[in-house]
């Protein structure tokens, strides 16, 4: 029998970072945490950046602090990227999906290939910082002109681990640049929108070899070599859904954190004009999966308040919340209203006014408004998939960060009228962790792997309560005003 092996994920959220250690052998999955550093944008004169030599800083002293390991793999957020030179230097820091530089973008993509046209090639729900918009919007930059290799961020830390380069499947598939029938680029698209898609490293795929950590890594994180670096599923998504402890195919998926996805895992994608008007994407996933999600805002909305509010302490505030009565006042949770960063407990608070609801005004009275919409997004959202691709489910599980919160998961199960099964919290580390033991022969297929852990992670269930009447009934108030 295989002796148990260490596996190290790089996890990098859109607010922090984290390298996790993952033991697994054949019947066995331990995931701890080595280090957590934060993740926080800079707005600098040009506009919103990431500091992704923060983040490189983070990774190489997580790794220091995991210790000797047999892989590594890293998987991050979607659609950023940063840009290369000839020599393969980066040609600055790169830039975030929340700034402005998109704004009024799309319709011009739209001149070129009319967005009904773009979605039944690509399948890829409209969002503004989708990268194909943020390549139109960089297509008359200094940088843009000088660059010749363009990474998207996992691979561009990979890249500097390793000095191998190459494009992660499920990452490029946010890219709206993918063929989800064909699971290859769409050479059409790129051709219609005068894109070169030579800027893009080779496509790889999860469990391909990534390189090998470079001698000056080594040196730097103490570790002994050769450490293989492997591609995981890149996108944070694709590894959290691959580690959604779903036994069979009647599930529904809400990945939860800065974003909330929510969704179903189908063989094929769904790419009629319903699809596209419900905004619905066809991102990729595992071992030939679609994964079939809306994008909601998240607790973005509540983690803005808790910085607008001096950072209070959490549990106090959902305390507080949940003395709150249910569904005085609901906002979309979809509306692209709420994305940029700043003001968020007035802006909630001017929606609720303009709808003709009541005004939240304390932050129990605003987070509880946030976590009915969000709950509501999340009823939305899986009732929504399960018609649009014919799939009904029996249970929605919960994974990612807002597991933690039980008002929150509760609400999902009543507005949903589903069970919802909770955890794990750290899902997107331990899908990443599960795709590395595979190459290793740890663990089988992708239902081998979820069977793993159901066996290993705490889960945490909850029933429906109350009926979805009063459920209907606030989303009315969201789609009559």
């Amino acid at each position: 029998m295989s002796s148990p092996r260490s596996y190290a994920a790089v996890d990098l959220g859109a607010s922090s970072g984290r390298v996790m250690v993952g033991r697994v052998g054949p019947d066995s999955l331990e995931l701890t945490e080595a280090h957590r550093f934060p993740n926080r944008p800079v707005r600098v004169p040009e506009g919103l950046r990431w500091d992704v030599l923060a983040l490189y800083a983070g990774v190489l002293e997580g790794l220091r602090a995991a210790g000797q390991v047999d892989s590594v793999g890293l998987d991050s957020w979607a659609v950023d990227y940063g840009l290369l030179d000839g020599d393969g230097a980066l040609l600055g820091n790169p830039v975030h999906y929340r700034d402005a530089r998109t704004e009024g973008i799309a319709e011009k993509v739209w001149a070129a290939l009319p967005a009904a046209e773009l979605y039944a090639r690509t399948g890829l729900q409209y969002a503004p910082f989708n990268t194909l918009y943020q390549l139109a919007a960089a297509r008359s930059s200094a940088q843009f002109a000088h660059a010749e290799r363009l990474l998207l961020i996992p691979d561009l830390l990979s890249y500097w681990l390793t000095g191998e380069q190459g494009t992660e499947l499920t990452n490029a598939s946010t890219t709206q640049l993918i063929d989800p029938r064909t699971r290859d680029w769409s050479y059409e698209v790129a051709d219609r929108l005068g894109i070169d898609l030579g800027l893009f490293a080779p496509l790889r795929r999860p469990g391909d070899p990534a390189g090998v950590l470079r001698p000056e890594v080594l040196a730097e994180t103490g570790l002994t070599g050769p450490v293989p670096v492997t591609a995981v599923g890149s996108h944070d998504t694709a590894s959290a859904v691959a580690a959604v402890p779903a036994d069979g195919e009647r599930f529904a998926y809400i990945c939860t954190g800065t974003w909330s996805l929510a969704g179903l895992e189908l063989t094929a994608p769904v790419l009629t004009e319903e699809s596209r008007a419900a905004n619905f994407t066809n991102e990729l996933g595992l071992d030939g999966t679609v994964r079939y999600l809306r994008n909601i805002m998240g607790l973005w909305l509540l983690q803005e308040c808790v910085r607008a509010w001096g950072e209070p302490e959490l549990g106090g505030l959902l305390r507080e919340a949940a003395g709150v009565p249910a569904l005085r006042s609901v906002v979309d949770a979809g509306d692209a209203a709420f994305l940029a960063p700043g003001r968020m407990p007035e802006r909630i608070a001017e929606a609720c006014r303009a709808s003709g609801q009541p005004v939240p005004r304390t932050p129990g009275e605003i987070t509880r408004c946030i976590l009915d919409s969000l709950a509501l997004a999340h009823r939305r959202a899986v009732a929504e998939a399960q018609r649009l691709a014919d799939h009904p489910v029996d249970t929605v599980y919960v994974v990612g960060g807002g597991t933690r919160n039980a008002l929150l998961c509760q609400l999902t199960a009543d507005a949903c009228g589903l069970p919802v099964v909770a955890g794990p919290t750290e899902a997107a580390a331990l899908g990443n962790v599960l795709v590395q033991a595979r190459t290793h022969g740890l663990v089988g297929d992708l239902a081998g792997m979820r069977r793993l852990l159901v066996d290993t992670q705490p889960l945490t269930r909850y029933a429906p309560r109350g009926g979805t009447a009063r459920w209907e009934a606030a989303e009315a108030r969201l789609t009559t005003r």
